[in-house]
């Protein structure tokens, strides 16, 4: 009887420290243009800032939980070579912060937290011209009195030739990140690569090929703030969707919105964001005279039956291009216009090149309201006299949760949902235990398999590499302190099952 109310007692004790984590704030600073960007620390009142940045396009921020900005990155900081560069907080370059591979388009940076690390941070690179292939950088912010230093540089995962694409997601556990990218017909073999971020590193998986053929190397794609659905576009007019599993990585499901064409004038679809709710799908695009630029709203409401689009807003004027979209920590979505003039040529802006076009982002006030009644504003919100180009932040959703209750939330909270009766883990026993306990299979492996115990809060606590040859397999976490866990069983490539597991000493 004593030890069934320690066991109680544990659990009541845990499970009271584990009080629900107030929303992150990650996304909450945006660096991007010539020297703008955003506070949104103040949701109802978001604020320009200064910034270090000069990029047309590609350009990545982070802010630490407080919506405070940590460091941000921009690509044709210098040319020719290496053209990445990095900034800390103070807008000035950070140690080590040059040279960093990367171009000069549009959507070739991402910021990945490390799993499992508060201070670390993957910088990928996707250099789509010249030096071609993806790389990662690792910046650690407890260095330099919290400023930063670049401590790995350029580190070569392929030498694969991509479009100008790369964006990530949380995994269903909420903490590793799936990180995508694609090739396209004309310069590879048109498929979506895949990589998976995990406090163990970061692992290469299979290619998939599924949808349209892209006939372009220009292409964005945007997941759903649930997560379960992805949009892609292409410069010649292609809109695409797919769902999106968040466990396996896996897309599915395609459905062709808009055909591509690949002839003389092309549509020019660049960019592309959700609404909130996933009812909506803004893309802009500049396909050329009669309209210089337009938005436009897709009703997926009823997807995938009756979808129907709405030109929101079109301009006869060739002085400014669509640019990038992006919905805010506030939920509404920003839409960045670079100004062209009389050249055609607009980077770097002259001195004297400042106007109303290029020192304010439009705004979608209400994306989740169909036509008008979205209240799309261009040119509306000031930038505090910074200028903007056609790029906005490419950072993914930071604070995305797990999927509670999927087969593979290993990480979740939620103990009542944990054991996954459908992974090949048969029983623990006994259970509880003292960190010492045997663990029964459904069935033996060829491949290396390990037991992993999580905390409640997913951190891992423990690996063991089992004797995979048979179906039972004794387990010794002996250093594990008291508690509820979760155990993972694990091989290079999938999450094969979970299990609840109690500790008493």
């Amino acid at each position: 009887m004593k030890h069934i109310v320690r066991v109680v007692f544990i659990i009541f004790l845990i499970l009271g420290n584990c009080s629900v984590l107030s929303a992150q704030k990650s996304n909450y600073a945006w660096a991007f243009g010539d020297s703008a960007g955003i506070d949104f620390t103040n949701l109802s009142n978001p604020q320009p800032i200064e910034t270090g940045m000069r990029s047309r396009g590609s350009c990545v921020s982070i802010a630490d939980t407080s919506g405070n900005l940590l460091f941000y990155a921009n690509t044709r900081a210098s040319l020719p070579g290496y053209t990445t560069k990095v900034y800390n907080k103070l807008n000035q370059e950070m140690s080590n912060g040059y040279n960093v591979a990367g171009r000069g388009w549009y959507k070739e940076l991402l910021i990945i937290p490390m799993p499992d690390n508060f201070n670390k941070y993957y910088l990928f690179t996707l250099s789509i011209s010249t030096i071609i292939g993806l790389y990662y950088s690792v910046v650690d912010m407890s260095l330099n009195n919290g400023l930063g230093d670049v401590i790995v540089k350029n580190v070569k995962l392929h030498g694969v030739w991509m479009a100008d694409c790369i964006n990530a997601i949380k995994h269903a556990n909420g903490r590793d990140w799936w990180i995508f990218m694609r090739t396209t017909q004309n310069n590879y073999d048109d498929k979506y690569y895949k990589y998976l971020v995990t406090p163990f590193g970061i692992d290469s998986l299979p290619a998939q090929q599924i949808g349209t053929g892209s006939g372009t190397g220009f292409i964005e794609f945007k997941w759903n703030k649930n997560g379960d659905r992805l949009a892609m576009v292409n410069f010649d007019g292609l809109i695409e969707l797919y769902d999106f599993d968040r466990c396996s990585g896996m897309l599915s499901n395609p459905v062709t919105i808009r055909q591509q064409v690949m002839v003389s004038p092309v549509p020019s679809i660049n960019f592309c964001e959700f609404s909130a709710s996933g009812n909506f799908l803004y893309v802009s695009a500049n396909p050329g005279q009669p309209d210089s630029s337009r938005l436009i709203q897709i009703d997926l409401r009823n997807y995938p039956n009756n979808i129907t689009q709405d030109t929101l807003w079109a301009t006869f004027e060739p002085k400014y291009t669509a640019g990038a979209l992006k919905r805010g920590p506030d939920d509404k979505i920003y839409f960045s216009c670079a100004y062209v003039g009389s050249t055609g040529n607009n980077y770097p802006y002259a001195d004297t090149m400042y106007n109303q076009y290029n020192m304010n982002l439009g705004v979608i006030n209400s994306p989740d309201s169909l036509g008008l009644a979205c209240d799309f504003q261009p040119w509306s919100f000031y930038l505090g006299g910074k200028r903007t180009y056609w790029g906005l932040p490419n950072n993914p959703d930071y604070d995305m949760g797990p999927v509670v209750g999927s087969i593979c939330d290993s990480l979740s909270t939620g103990i009542a949902s944990i054991n996954d009766t459908k992974g090949v883990i048969q029983k623990v026993f006994p259970n509880p235990n003292s960190g010492a306990f045997y663990l029964e299979l459904k069935q033996t492996f060829m491949e290396e398999v390990y037991a992993e115990l999580y905390s409640l809060q997913g951190q891992l606590c423990a690996r063991q590499l089992l004797d995979n040859t048979h179906y039972t397999t004794a387990i010794r976490f002996d250093a594990v302190q008291a508690g509820v866990y979760i155990l993972k069983l694990r091989s290079p490539n999938s999450n094969l099952g979970t299990m609840k597991v109690i500790i008493t000493k």
